[in-house]
């Protein structure tokens, strides 16, 4: 893309989504994100009345002496974007592709985390980590999310959620909250797994992508169909009633498992169509959280 069209672009959506954050997601973001950790700060004797489960017994052993942790809450947060760049993205069936709604966001929830002092970073990935952007602060930090965000292309088209779960359950050592933005489609075993474990360790919200054209096929006869991320054609006849069906079935299945794993895994989640205002969806998800 050309240098001059991708900063007409950044500051297009940098004034888009800079002021839904500053307007509309500020109060719950701070609600819903804020202060719910707790950061270790020190050690000191036990005290009479002190909660004997704040006990830490290798210090206690250690002197011979009972000693409790003391914890502080976190005023500040970390927040990561994993944002999902396989070939599924640049899917749309109106003039809304999936990937813009991703990109869109993604700049709201990052202004919306600078607006209230805390650092963002982003991990891209497809089959495979693309690129990970460390976590910080400022608004030239976020502007350069924002035009990898519209610019960034990725190597590979495939789909590895777990991979990208895991990279950050590694690379990011102090407890964050951690965005899975993606449409999930995927099929690993390990994925219920990796989810867990890392919502055990951070705090992680998935924000499920989807368009109204995947859920279900159009009766329009033999259509061609391409699978985005191998390449690979197939004829499927949309004419049958029992074709339709079956594919419709398939949705509601993988939409239902899904939505099964975020529970198991208490991890909170959005169902949003690209057809649909995915402000409704952010400030439903946001006031639950609140």
């Amino acid at each position: 893309m050309e240098h001059t069209e991708l900063l007409k672009k950044v500051r297009k959506i940098e004034i888009k989504t800079r002021g839904l954050s500053r307007n509309i997601f500020a109060g719950e973001y701070h609600s819903a994100f804020k202060g719910r950790g707790m950061a270790f700060s020190e050690v000191r004797e036990y005290q009479f009345g002190d909660d004997v489960r704040s006990i830490d017994w290798n210090v206690t052993a250690r002197y011979n002496k009972p000693y409790i942790k003391i914890f502080e809450e976190e005023r500040e947060l970390t927040v990561m974007l994993l944002i999902d760049v396989s070939g599924s993205r640049d899917f749309g069936s109106l003039d809304v592709f999936k990937k813009n709604v991703i990109t869109e966001i993604s700049a709201i929830l990052s202004f919306s985390a600078i607006q209230n002092n805390d650092k963002i970073g982003v991990i891209f990935f497809s089959e495979k980590i693309e690129k990970f952007i460390p976590p910080k602060k400022g608004k030239s930090h976020i502007l350069r999310i924002i035009r990898e965000l519209i610019d960034f292309e990725p190597e590979n088209k495939g789909t590895n959620i777990t991979e990208a779960i895991r990279y950050m359950t590694n690379a990011i050592k102090k407890r964050c909250t951690g965005f899975i933005i993606s449409d999930f489609l995927q099929n690993d075993p390990d994925f219920d797994k990796a989810l867990t474990i890392a919502n055990n360790k951070h705090d992680i919200v998935a924000l499920r992508i989807y368009d109204e054209r995947e859920t279900q096929l159009p009766p329009i006869g033999m259509i061609k169909l391409k699978d985005a991320e191998t390449n690979e054609y197939v004829w499927v006849d949309s004419g049958s009633k029992k074709v339709r069906d079956t594919y419709a079935k398939w949705w509601r299945d993988t939409s239902q498992k899904l939505d099964t794993t975020f529970k198991k895994s208490g991890v909170d989640y959005a169902n949003i169509n690209t057809n649909e205002d995915y402000i409704k969806s952010l400030m439903t998800l946001f006031k639950k959280r609140g």
